[in-house]
């Protein structure tokens, strides 16, 4: 049992502030009665609930019932290879915690409740010992927000150093150190530092360089020395553990670890963005910063998306010390419904399905067939400059060229059109928006990868034949003479880019 050293971070008082002559109010006595009482809930079946009435994907309802136990429901008929969901579109379980606890109590999270306290604990089992305080919230943007102003606190510093394209939230405060949003807004503010993305693909240390990981942290270490010397002071560096919008970016192994080194000798702290890819993504761990090996020990990490699988549920982790200089401010954290019953419900709900569905060793498997497959098409079709990721967390760069490795941007939004078209839902990234992102669900199936891998090959395939609009859909196919009324509409030729 780690229960003794966990800490919440919700207020734990019940303070009831009611005038004197409302005691006998029939709401308030029902108010105490849920409160303090733990009554058995009467479910309604969701059956006779028609706005939680789920469809079940055809290929994803294989899933359900073969391996996963209910895994696979979706609200539509599309393919989705990009949604931020752990265990698939209106899971029964999620479902059912979420109507369950709803017809018991949903609160602020002023007042006590069991849900809370379960969560943290079972939270605090997937992560390092020394990760003990948690903090509740309802999205990705307030953890990262959260993370900040703790940061801040502890260290007494300002300047924040993040990769480039990088993206952690809508919230002002974090528009200004996502360059993915203010390049096109307000600009770089002074207090906010880039660094390099440690990209071996199209970054200046590539497939090729001995030590790509020590060369990319070695720009760090560049980044905060200028700093230093214009008098500025590290408060944090923030990277998602698997930069995501800049491109399903995978970096070198040992490259955080030494960035690590170089933020605390600078006085800051380490913080680990898992908002996209936490809660198992990985395959091989529950949270991809784990990849970096048993040692690495993010000072802060932040969780959200799959956490509630849709529901409006977030978490900050952090030590007792970063946790207690910021609770010396004498300011209360308060979040109303940060870590409510029925969010923690839900969250606790999806931590069950994930364990009891093998959903982490579900998308090992699963992630390393469809790279396989996706493998197979980089060899059959020039267009496809590389092919990266691990679990259920991979990217397709397309190129127009292969010396220069031209971003096929063009040609990247026609391929995701056609897809959409096939009911495969799929997205681009990277500051290209060239890079196909394969997130789809957990309990996306090997039929599924099959399924979308023979649609992606079909429409290559096609695009080689008739649209021709770059070199590398030329390359090995040569030129033909098609018959009038049989050129494609979207993309015809090489001026159409």
């Amino acid at each position: 049992m780690r229960l003794p050293r966990l800490t919440l971070t919700v207020p734990l008082q019940l303070s009831l502030k009611i005038p004197l002559a409302s005691v006998s109010d029939p709401l308030f006595l029902l108010l105490v009665s849920l409160l303090f009482s733990s009554p058995t809930p009467s479910l309604t079946p969701l059956s006779t609930l028609p706005s939680l009435t789920s469809f079940p994907l055809d290929g994803f309802a294989d899933e359900a019932e073969g391996a996963s136990g209910g895994a696979g429901w979706v609200t539509s008929q599309p393919h989705d290879v990009d949604a931020p969901l752990a265990v698939g579109h209106c899971h029964p379980t999620v479902v059912q915690a979420a109507h369950g606890q709803n017809l018991v109590l949903n609160t602020n999270s002023r007042y006590l409740h069991d849900n809370v306290v379960d969560y943290a604990q079972r939270l605090s089992e997937t992560l390092p010992e020394q990760l003990s305080v948690f903090y509740f919230l309802n999205s990705g943007s307030e953890a990262n927000d959260l993370a900040l102003r703790l940061a801040r606190r502890y260290t007494g510093h300002q300047d924040v150093v993040v990769l480039d394209h990088a993206y952690h939230g809508h919230l002002s405060s974090l528009i200004d150190i996502s360059p993915y949003k203010f390049r096109n807004l307000d600009g770089q503010k002074e207090w906010v530092h880039v660094a390099p993305l440690p990209d071996t693909y199209r970054g200046p240390y590539r497939e090729d360089h001995p030590n790509p990981a020590e060369a990319y942290a070695s720009e760090v270490k560049h980044v905060i020395s200028s700093a230093q010397e214009k008098g500025r002071k590290i408060a944090a560096f923030f990277a998602e553990s698997l930069p995501s919008v800049s491109g399903q970016i995978i970096p070198p192994a040992g490259y955080f670890s030494q960035v690590a080194e170089h933020i605390h000798r600078a006085g800051g702290l380490f913080v680990a963005d898992e908002i996209q890819v936490g809660f198992g993504r990985v395959g091989k761990h529950f949270w991809a910063f784990q990849l970096e090996g048993e040692d690495f020990v993010p000072d802060i990490v932040t969780m959200g998306k799959s956490i509630g699988n849709g529901h409006p549920v977030a978490c900050m982790a952090t030590t007792q010390a970063v946790s207690r200089a910021f609770e010396a401010t004498g300011v209360e954290y308060f979040n109303t419904f940060g870590g409510n019953p029925v969010s923690c419900a839900v969250g606790l709900a999806v931590l069950d399905v994930l364990k009891t569905e093998q959903l982490q060793a579900h998308a090992t498997n699963v992630g390393s067939f469809l790279l396989e497959r996706l493998s197979q098409q980089k060899a059959k079709h020039p267009i496809i400059g590389d092919v990266r990721g691990t679990g259920l967390f991979i990217g397709v760069d397309l190129i127009k060229d292969e010396t220069l490795r031209t971003p096929a941007t063009e040609e990247a939004e026609y391929l995701v059109s056609r897809l959409k078209e096939n009911y495969i839902l799929l997205s681009t990234d990277g500051p290209g928006r060239n890079i196909l992102k394969f997130k789809p669900p957990m309990c996306f199936s090997l039929d599924n990868a099959q399924h979308v891998v023979a649609k992606l090959d079909d429409i290559l395939t096609d695009m080689e034949e008739k649209v021709r609009s770059c070199e590398t859909l030329r390359i090995k196919h040569p030129p033909e003479i098609l018959p009038t009324g049989q050129q494609d509409t979207h993309l015809t030729d090489e001026t159409s880019v």
